[in-house]
Parts: structure tokens; C-alpha cells; sequence
């Protein structure tokens, strides 16, 4: 190819692509505008809904309800007690002091509804809970604004609490700490017989929850034995997943300690399996599930488990008051203490004004045993008689003390005399004022001292 024929196809070669620039140039801008166009529905798209939510005891208040799409809460702590907000199943926040705010990133929340609940033992049982519905459409407005930003009606809470004070004590179906009878078999063996099962349980009043139950009772039924015994006790597993007992503050062997699957195989449902051993010191004891405890026990798998008795101090005087040489016990009382599960804050199983008062006679010297089968610290106060400490956990103090107010941990149980001499209904309760008290009156781990 000469030099002319050269020049002339770089010519034609140069007009060609110069065509398709002029064509194409138009189609890569509109294209770029779309992508820019497409990118910015994106961002509109994944833009957070920002919800205000309240927190307070015991209720979840404010804007619930929200658009699909990401969804983030703003929760704001206006109790007196740490709380957090938590979707069922999904993320949550940190647990928020009183006055303080956390946020939490729900993600992507198709249309439907979804539970909101504050995760910390017992809240969501005393009212902690809260739909969030997302719609098409929504706009964020408040479904449940509460009290929050409204002005507050004193007067009805004045009459709420006192209407929730006049109920007391009130009737409900079920009642826990009722004594085990033993089977006596031919070598002399106390042979206790226990079902494990769920059954309908009336918390208070019209609060009926599924509970797991030994014999059908919250707190489980009471086993007592003397030192020396040869004990059986039977668990039959109605309930529908394994189980096992764990007899807390009891002296046992190994085999014996109720720790599947490393001390014996799960009881399977529709098992049974015997529990043998022989009491060898007193005890102030309790019995629960091991296996999927932190759902087992609070939802109503306990008892109390006595072994002799705890000895007392008589003739001796003890920060100035001195206990009768002759001393001797009118009555031997229970309180179990609970505050998560299905159960929620309860004595003995039941939530005031449904709980049970504790009646004795003017001037009897009384024992009383707390077992505390909670996830909380709950101190115990009895408004008027003060309570010695004579054991814990089941071992006898050299040094008991007088208090009116005693701080139990869980898994722990004091033993403490009383001395009621002045008649009249005296309050016995938990002194952390949110688990006895709320906007709708007085509730939970509240009971009295009647003194007759």
C-alpha cells in the first residue's frame, strides 16, 4: 500500500470511530445518570427509620411503629432500675442506666410484627413487652405513647395502689410449699415420688402462665427428713424435653449430684430415676433442675429440702437481747423467693396480692427459712420485728446477728428467729422498691407478718 492508500484508510478509520463516539457518548451519560440516579434510590431506600422509644417500670412506651426498612431504636431509660430494650430473637441494647439512652440497629424489618422486650430477669413478666408492627405506609407515629410527655394522673395512682393494697390477700387456684408425704419401704427408706410437668399456674389473679412444675405446685413440694435417713426420690420427667435434680446443699455422692450428663444420663420424658442416698448432717436445702437451669428453674422447677434442725441459741445474748434458755420454735415458715421465668417476681410462687400472709400468735418465737431459686439479689425486710441470723446455707452461725433487712443472693438461704409481740399486719418484703411496687399498685415480692 502506497503512501496515499495509507493516509486515506487512517481517514476513514479516524471518521468511523468519531461516528461511534458521536453515538455512543450519549447512551454512557444516560447511562452514568442512571447509575447515579439508581445509587441515589439506594441511599434513600437504606435509610434508617429512628424510633423513640421509653423505658420505665414496668412498661416499653412510645413510637412503635415503622415503615420497612431499616429500622433503629432510640430507647430512653426514664425508670429507676437498668433496663434494656431487645428484639425477641435479634439484637439489643446495652443495659441502660437510669436517665441514660442507647441506641440498637434492627437491620432490615420486612412487614410484619415484631416482639420488643427488656431482657433482664422478670421485666418482661412484670410488663416489659411491646409489638412493633411495620407497615407499608407507616410513617413512625406513636401506637403506645404511655405516660411519656403526658401529664402524669397522681390521683389514679393514688387509687390504683390502694385498690392493689385492699385485695390483699387474694384467692387464687394453686398453692406451692405443701408437705411431701413419704412412702416408707421395708428397710426403712423414705421414698419421696416427684412428677416434673407443665401445668396452668395462677401467678396472681388472672394471670394463669404455663409453669414447670414439680407435682403440679410452684414452689415444688416441701421434703423433710431427720439425720440418719436412707432417701429415695423418684423424678418421673412428664415435660417435653430431659431433665434432672440437683439437690443444692445436700452432703452426696457423686452419682447422686444430678448433673447430666456427667454425673448420671438425662432423664428422658417419660423416665424415671431414683435419687438414693443417706442424710449425714442438718441442712436447709433446695432441690431444682440442673439441665437448662436458667430456663427450668425460674419457670418453676424448685423446692425446699430440710434435713433435721438448725440448732439455736438459746440462753444466749446477742447484741443486748437475750433468747429464752427454753426457747422453743412455734412454727417453721418457707419463703422462696423468685423473680424471673413465667413466674416473675413472686414469694412462694405467687405475686401480690395473691401471695400467702404468714399468721402466728403474739409473743411465739418463729423460724423462718429464705431460699432465694432467683437471677437477682433481694433484700428482705420485715417492718417491724427484728431477725436473727442463726445459719446459712444450711451451716449454723457461731456468731448469729440481728438485722432487719437481709440481702440474699441467689442460691443462697439464711435461716433467722423471730420474735413477734405486737399485733397488727406488719409488711415483710423485697426492698428493692420496683420489684414490690408499679403505676398499677403494689405487686411481686410483697407479704405480711399477721400477728395475732
Amino acid at each position: 500500500m502506497d503512501l496515499q492508500e495509507r493516509d486515506s484508510a487512517r481517514f476513514v478509520a479516524g471518521f468511523l470511530l468519531a461516528g461511534i463516539a458521536i453515538v455512543f457518548l450519549p447512551l454512557a451519560a444516560i447511562g452514568i445518570v442512571a447509575l447515579v440516579r439508581d445509587d441515589n434510590a439506594a441511599a434513600v431506600a437504606t435509610t434508617p427509620t429512628v424510633l423513640d422509644v421509653t423505658l420505665s417500670e414496668f412498661a416499653i412506651s412510645g413510637t412503635l411503629e415503622a415503615p420497612p426498612g431499616d429500622v433503629t431504636i432510640s430507647a430512653t431509660n426514664e425508670g429507676s432500675a437498668e433496663h434494656n430494650l431487645t428484639l425477641e430473637g435479634g439484637p439489643g441494647t446495652a443495659n441502660i442506666a437510669s436517665g441514660a439512652s442507647d441506641e440498637v440497629d434492627l437491620g432490615e424489618l420486612a412487614v410484619g410484627t415484631y416482639t420488643l422486650l427488656c431482657t433482664i430477669p422478670g421485666h418482661a413478666e412484670a410488663g416489659m413487652k411491646a409489638t412493633l408492627t411495620v407497615a407499608e405506609g407507616a410513617t413512625g407515629g406513636s401506637t403506645d405513647h404511655g405516660d411519656h410527655g403526658d401529664e402524669i394522673d397522681y390521683a389514679a395512682m393514688d387509687a390504683a395502689m390502694e385498690a392493689s393494697i385492699k385485695a390483699f390477700p387474694a384467692t387464687t387456684e394453686g398453692a406451692g410449699n405443701q408437705p411431701l408425704q413419704p412412702t416408707v419401704l421395708a428397710d426403712g427408706t423414705k421414698e419421696f415420688a416427684l412428677t416434673a410437668s407443665i401445668v396452668d399456674w395462677e401467678v396472681e389473679p388472672g394471670r394463669i402462665v404455663k409453669a414447670w412444675a414439680y407435682n403440679g405446685q410452684v414452689p415444688g413440694p416441701v421434703i423433710r427428713v431427720d439425720v440418719g435417713d436412707k432417701v429415695r426420690v423418684l423424678l418421673t420427667n412428664e415435660l417435653p424435653m430431659g431433665t434432672d435434680v440437683h439437690h443444692h446443699g445436700l452432703d452426696l455422692p457423686f452419682a447422686m449430684d444430678g448433673v447430666a450428663p456427667i454425673t448420671q444420663e438425662i432423664i428422658e420424658p417419660g423416665e424415671t430415676f431414683a435419687y438414693e442416698f443417706t442424710t449425714t448432717k442438718p441442712a436447709v436445702a433446695m432441690y431444682h433442675a440442673h439441665h437448662m437451669g436458667q430456663m427450668q428453674v425460674p419457670n418453676g422447677l424448685f423446692g425446699a429440702f430440710y434435713v433435721g434442725e438448725m440448732p439455736l441459741p438459746a440462753g444466749r445474748t446477742i447484741s443486748g437481747t437475750t433468747i429464752p434458755a427454753d426457747v422453743t420454735i412455734a412454727q417453721q415458715m418457707t419463703m422462696v423467693l423468685n423473680d424471673a421465668g413465667v413466674i416473675g417476681f413472686s414469694l412462694n410462687g405467687k405475686s401480690f396480692p395473691a401471695t400467702a400472709p404468714y399468721v402466728v400468735k403474739n409473743g411465739d418465737w418463729v423460724e423462718v427459712s429464705y431460699f432465694n431459686e432467683g437471677l437477682q439479689v433481694h433484700p428482705m425486710h420485715q417492718h417491724q420485728f427484728p431477725q436473727l441470723v442463726i445459719a446459712k446455707d444450711g451451716i449454723p452461725l457461731e456468731q448469729p446477728y440481728w438485722v432487719d433487712t437481709l440481702a440474699i443472693a441467689p442460691g443462697e438461704r439464711y435461716t433467722v428467729i423471730m420474735n413477734p409481740n405486737q399485733p397488727g399486719t406488719w409488711v415483710w418484703h423485697c426492698h428493692i422498691l420496683n420489684h414490690v411496687e408499679r403505676e398499677t399498685g403494689m405487686f411481686g415480692m410483697v407479704t405480711a407478718l399477721v400477728v395475732e
